[in-house]
């Protein structure tokens, strides 16, 4: 599935159960942080190895937060007319400005900081 293929599905699937009065861009920017924060809690008490070594259920609910990240993301997109692949190039061309790599490899300082 394109993201285009996302996006119109998404719009039909709205459409259907007349949801779109619910998503003004304040519900579903919200809506998008509750499900970040449930995407996190499944790492809250992980320790970094633990994160990377999920077992088979657990992976399963994590791609079931990263869907609905994903969802309300491009929901959100759609209801504002940004396109989110021009938008991400154009913020990767910023932190390549930002961060140069000769400068920032192996760091994780802020731009601020150098």
């Amino acid at each position: 599935m394109s993201l285009t293929d996302l996006i119109l599905t998404l719009r039909e699937f709205v459409r259907e159960r007349d949801w779109e009065k619910f998503h003004a861009p304040k519900n579903l920017s919200m809506a998008l942080s509750v499900e970040a924060s449930e995407l996190m809690e499944h790492f809250q008490w992980l320790g970094e190895a633990e994160s990377r070594e999920l077992s088979e259920e657990k992976l399963a609910a994590v791609q079931d937060e990263m869907a609905d990240v994903l969802i309300y993301l491009v929901r959100l997109a759609d209801v504002l007319e940004v396109d989110l692949l021009a938008a991400a190039g154009s913020k990767l061309d910023r932190n390549r400005e930002r961060y140069p790599a000769d400068l920032v490899r192996g760091s994780a300082k802020k731009a601020s900081e150098y």
